[in-house]
């Protein structure tokens, strides 16, 4: 059982950034002083992790090749003295032959062997537990698929990386008040402060943590739209400010310019999957249960994206 015990008071956005693969490899070809502070941010981010995968490929991936890949990306509430929390937990599996990128939202209480620790736990702690190295892992051999690449972001500047590319627009199922903002149905603008709070609010929905999750992947696809627009261009300094303050990655620079000469149209087909699962009390702790059924349907349409 765990000992790791998150702040009530910190319930951080649960949502990462794939936009490090459109808002800084979008840029490159427009000029030597844009590509020299990208290629400067990309170095300062860039966190290799040495690892032994629990699902190691057969060969090495070849993005010049056009082969499918995929990302763990871990919103993370970082606090003084401790390495902090993984509270947002998405797998993307990238595919530029199917044009296609699935989605993959794991609910932070989904119980699964914590890799290296010997422990059945909360998929969250293997982050607290183990940083990069041990989420990869236990995220491998959960869905049983290679886990290529990580992005890692700092929550507490999430507002700052919606705002550096001018607000997003979602289009709202359910109206809703939260933290003293009303969100209407329908397509509504938000600036940083605004994405926030409505990828924050779950009491009031009445699919729970499912209607948090779809709002997250919303702003997801909210921010790649909208860097993927060349009218982000014109903001290519504060976007690259707020990336290198907030976001650690294992890509490389060369790699992020092969992702976007080569996968760049796969953003326009985002299939959003959530697993389905029930709460459960054990030992007086809240867990997420995953059926062995619904984990084997899970990992069939991410292995079928990645081409397994």
């Amino acid at each position: 059982m765990s000992r790791y015990k998150p702040k009530k008071k910190r319930k951080a956005l649960k949502i990462v950034l794939i936009v490090l693969l459109v808002l800084v490899v979008g840029l490159v070809g427009y000029g030597y002083s844009i590509y020299h502070n990208l290629n400067k941010t990309a170095n300062s981010i860039h966190k290799p992790v040495e690892r032994n995968p629990e699902v190691p490929r057969s060969s090495d991936l070849e993005l010049g090749k056009k082969e499918p890949f995929s990302v763990l990306m871990l919103g993370v509430d970082e606090r003084a003295g401790d390495r902090g929390r993984s509270d947002t937990i998405i797998v993307m599996a990238v595919n530029p032959e199917k044009k296609s990128i699935e989605m993959l939202s794991i609910p932070r209480d989904t119980r699964v062997e914590i890799v290296g620790k010997g422990i059945n736990d909360k998929i969250n702690h293997a982050y607290a537990f183990g940083g990069i190295e041990m989420s990869m892992n236990t995220v491998e051999k959960f869905l049983d698929i290679p886990i290529d690449y990580y992005i890692k972001m700092n929550m507490d500047g999430f507002k700052e990386i919606v705002d550096s590319v001018g607000g997003i627009n979602v289009n709202n199922d359910l109206e809703f008040s939260y933290e003293k903002k009303h969100f209407p149905k329908g397509e509504i603008s938000l600036n940083g402060a605004d994405a926030l709070a409505y990828s924050r609010m779950r009491k009031n929905d009445p699919r729970g943590d499912f209607g948090r999750q779809m709002r997250q992947r919303q702003v997801i696809q909210g921010v790649i739209n909208k860097g993927a627009n060349i009218s982000a261009l014109w903001k290519y300094d504060d976007v690259l400010k707020a990336l290198g303050k907030n976001v650690e990655t294992n890509m490389s620079f060369n790699e992020m310019v092969e992702i976007q000469k080569n996968y760049k149209s796969a953003r326009h087909n985002i299939e959003q999957n959530q697993i389905d699962g029930q709460g459960q009390r054990i030992d007086n702790i809240y867990y997420y249960i995953v059926s062995q059924d619904e984990r084997e349907r899970i990992q069939s349409i991410l292995k079928e994206q990645l081409n397994i």
